[in-house]
């Protein structure tokens, strides 16, 4: 399966990234509505905090709303979603998403989008075993 990877130290902070993920998960160019965060570090710098498609949350959904796709990657089916949010308290590195726009919470699904737009190749796509 194919996932995002990052290498922070590439970041130039242009938020590129973050408006390509908006627009194909919500079809607005919003970073608050993007499933892949900017952020700068205090001493210099920036970091990328995207899902690492883990599984980890898959346990913690009381209605078996998140589930391993046939790729490999990490899904939500919104159908059975119920809004509870656990999955965004669990996560255990703070990429499961929620908006006050939204009654769900959205994650990265490793479409590739932010990857074509990084001018500097920061993040990229990755074969994980």
């Amino acid at each position: 399966m194919k996932v995002v990877e990052k290498k922070a130290e590439l970041c130039i902070g242009c938020h590129t990234c973050e408006q390509a993920c908006s627009k194909v998960l919500f079809k607005v160019e919003d970073p608050e509505k993007s499933a892949i965060r900017i952020f700068e570090k205090a001493d210099e710098g920036f970091d990328i905090n995207v899902c690492n498609q883990c599984g980890e949350c898959i346990d913690i959904c009381p209605v078996e709303a998140i589930y391993k796709g046939k790729n490999g990657n990490v899904m939500i089916n919104k159908e059975k979603c119920v809004g509870c949010f656990a999955c965004v308290g669990f996560c255990p590195i703070s990429a499961m998403r929620q908006h006050k726009d939204y009654t769900q919470p959205f994650k990265c699904i490793s479409c590739g989008a932010c990857t074509r737009e990084c001018p500097t190749e920061a993040i990229f796509m990755k074969e994980k075993e």
